[in-house]
């Protein structure tokens, strides 16, 4: 440790244990004070105390030791410096920091806690040279003046006015009681102190300003959360039913009125401006007109290039909203590149979709991610708790032969499967099940008539047309708890519903026990009326 190798040490502490070696911001006002202190001890030992420190140097020990009173009623005035973060931090995209002398260093801190709290990347410049840099950008423009009096703080003054005349958003931090700052969009006064320590209370105000902004941001995102969240619970209250797909967005197109409307009230006022990137605004509000009914799905394909139905739409919708999400998500206190953005509404996302097993076999096999549908990785992810293990696969291309009917080539094998041989090499017109699923696009459970094997067929497709099946072989569990077979017919193919009407059309109720006692494997692949009859008996 640096400690055990140094001739003397300067042990400061954050109010609550001793600082271990951490740079930080509750770190850097007591470094400031212990820089202090060190070098008034040193220049009175070495005889050499410049005259001007010596004439001030009761004034600015005494200002020291009151500082931390100081910083405290600075504290107080967050709410005054939350306004101007709320009102300026979220439109403006471009940002800077200024001072001069010793103001300067507060500069420069205030920007690294800056872009810590808010993704940004922030020119820090001298007061006097931001004019001659980059205010053709307009940006909003820190500026760090507290302690200034005569003309320098006259000249400040003036440099604000530049900043504003070039249609900046220029906010000043200077001691109360200062009034020559009236160019300014917002002047921020703090407490007076000595006017070499007063950098210190601009770095406080620029600290709170930082996490307000921070706020400021992520408060942007709240309505594309509530719209996630509303698309979830939809998703789940309506997965099931008969043309789920439609039911879905027929009840989005009224839940998700009121967070497209605040979505597009803030595009009008320009409130996305500064945070959101424009491909990703344009394309959010586009799909939200769709989901809404404001644009019809017929012209989804050219804009998209494929054929809108209602599950692409709002699968579409919903990697836009996580996407826009994540571009406004600001989590107070932990730097982007290691703490994961926090996302509120979904709770099983894609990437959750591809870590469940069946889902990562049929991947594996070598289905290409585009080629699934969202409602095909929903289906897997309800499946994989019935199967016990995968025991095989096989993928086909589906092409087209001169008279236009589809037909089946395999492209890919593994495990079981290489040892089976496949009825498409001497006959590849495609028939059977798998032109049911090449034709309904769902998967589907089935059982060979020859071996008893029971199979997993998986549509892979592309603007609304099959372009393969991946065939997976399976062993299902013999026996589940009835909650747990519940759970995977209602995920496939809405059985447990048809199941249950089924039943109930000649009995009085539908008993779920039973579920436990029939093979999983005949529940998914029996007719419906043959497994009512189990419960007629």
């Amino acid at each position: 440790d640096l400690t055990d190798k140094a001739d003397g040490v300067l042990y400061t502490s954050d109010g609550r244990d001793v600082e271990m070696s951490v740079a930080s911001t509750k770190a850097f006002y007591a470094q400031i004070a212990a820089g202090l202190l060190l070098a008034d001890v040193l220049a009175e030992a070495s005889g050499a105390m410049a005259e001007s420190w010596q004439r001030d140097r009761k004034a600015l020990l005494g200002s020291l030791r009151e500082l931390p009173d100081a910083m405290e009623r600075t504290i107080a005035l967050r709410p005054s410096i939350a306004e101007p973060a709320h009102q300026l931090a979220p439109t403006r995209r471009d940002w800077a920091v200024v001072g001069n002398g010793w103001n300067a260093i507060a500069a420069h801190e205030v920007r690294i806690k800056l872009s810590e709290l808010c993704y940004k990347s922030i020119s820090c410049d001298t007061t006097e040279d931001k004019k001659h840099i980059d205010l053709s950008a307009e940006p909003l423009v820190l500026v760090c003046a507290t302690g200034l009096s005569g003309s320098n703080a006259t000249d400040v003054a003036k440099e604000v006015a530049i900043y504003r005349a070039h249609q900046a958003a220029p906010v000043v931090i200077a001691t109360e009681g200062e009034g020559r700052f009236t160019a300014a969009l917002h002047a921020i006064s703090v407490p007076a102190v000595h006017p070499r320590l007063g950098f210190v209370l601009a770095a406080v105000v620029g600290h709170l300003f930082g996490y307000e902004a921070a706020l400021a941001i992520d408060s942007q995102a709240l309505a594309l959360r509530e719209a996630r969240g509303a698309i979830e619970a939809a998703i789940a209250t309506t997965r099931g039913e008969p043309d789920d797909g439609q039911r879905l967005f027929d009840r989005l197109e009224v839940d998700l009125a009121d967070a497209a409307g605040r979505y597009f009230d803030g595009l009008r006022t320009g409130t996305y401006d500064g945070q959101l990137g424009a491909s990703t605004a344009v394309r959010l509000a586009q799909l939200f007109r769709y989901v809404t009914g404001l644009i019809p799905l017929d012209t989804y394909q050219a804009d998209y290039g494929k054929v809108g139905t209602p599950s692409v739409v709002v699968e579409d919708l919903t990697a836009a909203l996580t996407e826009a999400i994540g571009e406004l998500t600001r989590p107070i206190d932990a730097i982007k590149h290691q703490a994961k953005t926090v996302t509120v509404g979904i709770s099983r996302s894609d990437e959750a979709l591809l870590a469940v097993p069946l889902v990562a076999e049929v991947v594996a096999a070598g289905a290409p991610r585009d080629r699934l549908s969202y409602g095909s990785l929903r289906t897997l992810a309800d499946l994989d708790a019935a199967v016990a293990e995968t025991t095989g696969s096989t993928r086909y291309r589906i092409d087209r032969d001169a008279d236009g009917e589809p037909t089946a080539v395999v492209v890919d094998r593994g495990g079981i499967a290489r040892e089976i041989p496949s009825r498409t090499a001497t006959n590849p017109l495609l028939r059977g099940t798998k032109h049911r699923v090449a034709t309904e696009r769902e998967i589907l459970v089935t059982r060979g008539r020859s071996d008893g094997r029971t199979i997993v067929i998986v549509p892979e497709s592309k603007d609304a047309e099959t372009t393969g099946l991946t065939l997976l072989h399976v062993r299902f569990h013999d026996r589940l708890p009835a909650g747990v077979v519940g759970g995977v017919l209602a995920g496939y193919r809405n059985r447990y519903a048809a199941l249950k009407d089924a039943v109930t059309e000649t009995e009085p109720t539908f008993r779920d026990d039973l579920l436990s006692d029939i093979p999983v494997a005949d529940l998914l692949v029996e007719p419906i009326h043959v497994l009512a009859d189990r419960w007629r008996a």
